[in-house]
């Protein structure tokens, strides 16, 4: 069994930074691509980024291009979304998912579990 657990959310101004940590316990982190979603209120929870196992493939929406980057830390079964110029439109609930699978999926339906999410809060 795998847990995930998120950190590092809160309330910044737009242009800020924030830098979200996802912990997994299990030993399947390594193995497993990792995901980052949001969801904001009344949509639908989106792909915002992933990374393969070994970190060399990055994945971004068009949204966030520029702005986050995707890192993971396979030692410390630890994934970072780092997230730069944030807009009001950013703000949502952030979640991190892992995926068993050999390549990147965006589809929320490929991903095998989820953390319980971190509330990102971007003021104008």
């Amino acid at each position: 069994q795998v847990q995930l657990v998120e950190s590092g959310g809160g309330l910044v101004q737009a242009g800020g930074s924030l830098r979200l940590s996802c912990a997994a316990s299990g030993r399947a982190f390594s193995t497993a691509v990792m995901g980052w979603f949001r969801q904001a209120p009344g949509k639908e929870r989106e792909f915002v980024s992933g990374i393969s196992r070994s970190g060399g493939s990055t994945y971004y929406t068009d949204s966030v291009k520029g702005r986050f980057t995707i890192s993971r830390d396979n030692a410390k079964n630890t994934v970072f979304l780092q997230m730069n110029s944030l807009k009001p439109e950013d703000s949502a609930v952030y979640y991190c998912a892992l995926d068993r699978a050999f390549v990147v999926r965006s589809t929320v339906e490929s991903y095998d579990y989820w953390g319980q999410g971190t509330q990102v809060t971007v003021s104008s």
